[in-house]
C-alpha cells in the first residue's frame, strides 16, 4: 500500500513539471478599440477587418498598429480568460502563432512583454491618428521594438498579407459567441 501511495505521489509531482505556463497576457485600457464596451470583441473586430486584406492598412500605420496590438492582446486573452473556454484550442493556438507573425512583420522583439507591446502600439496609433508621427516614433523604441522608429513606422504603413493573423482573427470572429456555430475544430 505504501509503495502504491509513493508511486501516486511521484506521478503527481512529475505531472506538475509538465505544465506549460500560460501565455503572456496584456490588459486593455478603456475604449482601446473604439467605443466597444467589450474590448475583446473590439480587438477581434479590429484584427479580423485589418488582416483580411493588406490594402486596408496600406499607408495607414495607425490602423496597422492597432490591429497588431489587437492580435498581441488576443493571443494571451483567448488562452487565459475563462470567458473563451468554449473557443476551439486550435483557434487559440493560431492566435499565438499570429502574435509571432505580426511581431516579426513589425520589428517587435519576440520576447517583449505583451503589456509593453500593446501599450506602445496603442499609444503610437493614437499619436498617428492625431497627426503626431513624432509622438508615435517616440513610443516605438527598444527594447520592445528592434528597428529604428522610422523603419517600424514604414513597416506599419506597408504590412504584407499576414496569413496567420488573417486566419486566427477570422476564426476568432467566427467563434466569438458560444452558439455561433463557428466552433468547427473542437
Amino acid at each position: 500500500m505504501r509503495k502504491l501511495a509513493a508511486c501516486c505521489v511521484v506521478a503527481c509531482l512529475s505531472a506538475c513539471g509538465a505544465v506549460t505556463p500560460p501565455p503572456d497576457t496584456a490588459r486593455l485600457p478603456p475604449n482601446a478599440f473604439g467605443t466597444y464596451a467589450d474590448g475583446d470583441i473590439g480587438a477581434i473586430n479590429a484584427s479580423s477587418w485589418a488582416f483580411a486584406d493588406p490594402a486596408r492598412t496600406r499607408n495607414n500605420p495607425a490602423d496597422a498598429a492597432r490591429a497588431i496590438a489587437a492580435v498581441d492582446y488576443l493571443a494571451g486573452e483567448l488562452s487565459t480568460s475563462p470567458r473563451w473556454d468554449f473557443m476551439s484550442p486550435l483557434t487559440k493556438m493560431q492566435m499565438l502563432q499570429a502574435r509571432t507573425e505580426v511581431r516579426s512583420a513589425a520589428g517587435i522583439a519576440p520576447n517583449a512583454p505583451s503589456q509593453d507591446v500593446v501599450d506602445q502600439l496603442l499609444y503610437a496609433s493614437d499619436a498617428l491618428a492625431a497627426g503626431n508621427p513624432q509622438g508615435a516614433m517616440a513610443a516605438m523604441t527598444p527594447p520592445t521594438f528592434t528597428l529604428p522608429p522610422g523603419d517600424t513606422l514604414a513597416r506599419l504603413a506597408s504590412l504584407p498579407y499576414l496569413q496567420e493573423a488573417n486566419v486566427a482573427s477570422m476564426h476568432a470572429a467566427m467563434q466569438s459567441q458560444p452558439d455561433s456555430g463557428g466552433n468547427f475544430d473542437r
